[in-house]
């Protein structure tokens, strides 16, 4: 009896061993992204999740406070597995919520933002010293982490190691800083090391420029975090990108183009300055343009919301890249039959369902 009974706990532990390292695994997985799908639907009402089930896989077990710029998230635990889920509300009908997005400057990666007088959150999202990221959007996050910490640490005390970040939408972009701000806390230690990270940013929007998408693909290379897009789907193509002379490497041939254009003979000089001048300031112009109005002015309006709000000095630069290890979700005939293009439904591409019905067709070995 003693035997047997010594047999069955060692094979419960074996499997419950087994099954805690197999919590969370790298690569996209179908059913995992199609759950998380099913979870964001409920931010909305009946009619935002309409035809589309609960999660079988996660129960919600805390709802945060609406802070920042109309900024929410709430904490998931899973049913079956000792997984818990960050799931960051995207855009709402609220204008200042639309606020967030437009304040679409730019500044750098790393800083520190002073959020209101009593609150001040540092980060460094990249390593590149010309990594640059929306600064909306930064804002956000920066609400959100300060609430969310005290709960990943309290999952973590109860056992919990695997942490899924999910976001649709604006709750993308801002799952993409979260995601590299947790990297950077467990990397220096403020986070436990065992701790593991993996990331769906649905139907994103841009978050930064090239240096932070380089910097953001190597940390979570692996299988770790995915950029999920339906092909017929705007906001992934947002914001907008300006790409000037000031945004390559250092090494770059338009470093010394003038120089190398003073060299030249007078008449040769004169039309080169002109071409070179034609193919760069209209880009210039343009950049400086989109941070005025989404930068500077739009400051305005955010510091009239967030009394006390100082954020970093603007990086000149518009050139927002997309980011991340892209599932594109291809749409065919029969999909565009269900959900047809539209002039006045403009997020028709954009929401739960198109998404939905295209994962589920993704053709996936177990």
């Amino acid at each position: 009896m003693y035997k047997k009974t010594l047999i069955l706990y060692l094979t419960f532990t074996l499997v419950s061993i087994t099954s805690y390292t197999q919590n969370l695994q790298p690569g996209f997985d179908k059913r995992e992204c199609m759950e998380l799908l099913k979870v964001f639907s409920r931010w909305g009402d009946s009619t935002f999740y309409q035809g589309i089930p609960e999660s079988e896989d996660f129960k919600r077990v805390y709802g945060s406070p609406t802070m920042g710029l109309e900024n929410r998230w709430e904490l998931y635990t899973g049913k079956q597995n000792n997984i818990a889920l960050l799931n960051i509300r995207g855009t709402t009908t609220d204008p200042v919520s639309w606020l967030e997005n437009f304040y679409a400057a730019m500044v750098p990666a790393n800083g520190s933002i002073t959020l209101s007088k009593k609150l001040t959150f540092d980060y460094q999202l990249a390593t590149h010293p010309k990594a640059a990221v929306h600064v909306g959007w930064l804002i956000g996050m920066g609400f959100l982490a300060t609430d969310m910490l005290p709960k990943i640490d309290s999952c973590y005390k109860a056992g919990v190691r695997d942490f899924l970040i999910m976001g649709h939408s604006q709750g993308g972009a801002l799952a993409y800083l979260l995601t590299s701000h947790l990297y950077h806390l467990r990397e220096t230690g403020k986070l436990p090391a065992d701790i593991r990270l993996k990331t769906y940013c649905m139907a994103a929007p841009k978050p930064g420029n090239l240096y932070y998408a380089y910097d953001y693909e190597e940390r979570t290379r692996g299988g770790w975090a995915f950029t999920v897009v339906n092909a017929a789907d705007w906001v992934p193509e947002v914001p907008i990108s300006i790409q000037t002379v000031n945004d390559f490497n250092q090494t770059n041939p338009f470093k010394n183009a003038k120089a190398g254009i003073k060299k030249q003979s007078f008449p040769r000089k004169v039309v080169l300055n002109h071409v070179y001048s034609q193919l760069t300031k209209h880009t210039l112009r343009a950049q400086r343009r989109y941070q005025k109005y989404l930068g500077r002015k739009t400051s305005r309006f955010v510091k009239s919301q967030l009394k006390g709000i100082k954020v970093p000095d603007f990086v000149d630069s518009n050139h927002y890249v997309r980011t991340g290890t892209f599932v594109v979700l291809q749409p065919d005939e029969a999909y565009f039959q269900q959900f047809p293009d539209s002039d006045t439904k403009i997020f028709i591409h954009h929401l739960i369902q198109p998404y939905l019905y295209l994962v589920e067709k993704i053709e996936q070995t177990p």
